[in-house]
């Protein structure tokens, strides 16, 4: 009986010490479509080195990585915006890790794409077609007097590309109109599948990091950032992936649409196993940046992040 009975206690401690154990390997990661490839990549690469070590990681979107984050649900959000004074109030501790974009999207099958790849869109145009709502035809832009409504769609959930989108044309989320859609996949299919529509999205729901092309059925409008009614060869490199994040890096696409992307949680991590990771994302990390299709952020960033990491 005593030795049964030393056999259950050994069985249910044992048991415990596991579970601890498996629960400080393991990272919970959740948030921001626009980060979801990068942590992939980088969760990949890092299991090969630390195989003890387990990632749970879901997408949904930049508010629900930041709720989750700051009411513990997971170790980490991924986040695709600035950090708010709201958000720093509430605790929220950050680290900065890559930068990518949001781009105004349509269909490739769109009727006036020709048009529109030659004359650009200004960010003003942009402006009085998702917030102000004063363009809402396509012949506003081409002087094409058949009538051609515009289809605007916009994201549905709580999300960084949204809130970045807006603060490029001077709102916020809530001010952008459009048909709401919730994801960055869902997003760029609905586009691709409307002739007439018109959104934005995440580079890496537009181009294939592998070819560096664009996917099938989505197409980008150019900015026309001097407002002079045409595409320069300083403003033309959307049609491989290269150019882009080549434009991006040397701030010729303007930020924001370009953004830095985050890692939240409830002030700075407890786990080690977590802070490992971070660590280990900022330095040897780095070197998978660019072949997942980011660009990398500046030394003097990476440094201030790694300090921030080690207080």
């Amino acid at each position: 009986m005593r030795k049964l009975l030393f056999i259950l206690i050994f069985a249910i401690t044992f048991s415990a010490c596991t579970s601890d154990k498996q629960k400080q390997n393991t990272i919970s990661i959740s948030g921001a479509f626009a980060l979801y490839p990068m942590t992939i990549k980088w969760s990949e690469e890092y299991k090969k080195i630390y195989p003890e070590i387990r990632f749970n990681i879901s997408a949904g979107g930049a508010g629900k990585g930041m709720t989750d984050a700051l009411s513990q649900t997971v170790d980490l959000g991924m986040f695709s915006r600035e950090i708010s004074d709201e958000e720093i109030k509430q605790g929220v501790w950050w680290v900065g890790l890559c930068i990518d974009a949001v781009l105004p999207t349509i269909s490739e099958d769109n009727p006036y794409f020709d048009i529109l790849k030659a004359r650009g869109i200004t960010r003003n145009e942009l402006k009085e077609i998702f917030i102000d709502k004063t363009i809402t035809d396509w012949s506003q832009l081409i002087e094409n007097k058949k009538n051609s409504p515009i289809e605007i769609y916009t994201r549905s959930d709580a999300c960084g590309a949204a809130g970045t989108w807006a603060k490029y044309l001077g709102g916020k989320q809530e001010n952008l109109t459009g048909t709401g859609v919730h994801g960055d996949p869902a997003l760029a299919e609905a586009i691709s599948k409307s002739p007439k529509s018109i959104g934005y999205n995440n580079t890496a729901f537009i181009y294939d990091i592998k070819t560096g092309k664009k996917y099938s059925g989505i197409e980008v409008i150019p900015l026309d950032l001097d407002g002079n009614g045409k595409i320069g060869q300083n403003e033309d490199f959307y049609d491989n992936f290269d150019s882009l994040l080549e434009a991006i890096k040397n701030d010729v696409y303007p930020s924001p649409p370009a953004r830095e992307l985050y890692f939240v949680s409830k002030g700075k991590p407890e786990k080690q196993a977590t802070l490992d990771f971070i660590k280990w994302a900022l330095t040897d990390g780095q070197k998978f940046i660019k072949e997942a299709g980011y660009v990398p952020i500046p030394q003097d960033k990476i440094n201030k992040y790694l300090k921030k990491i080690e207080e």
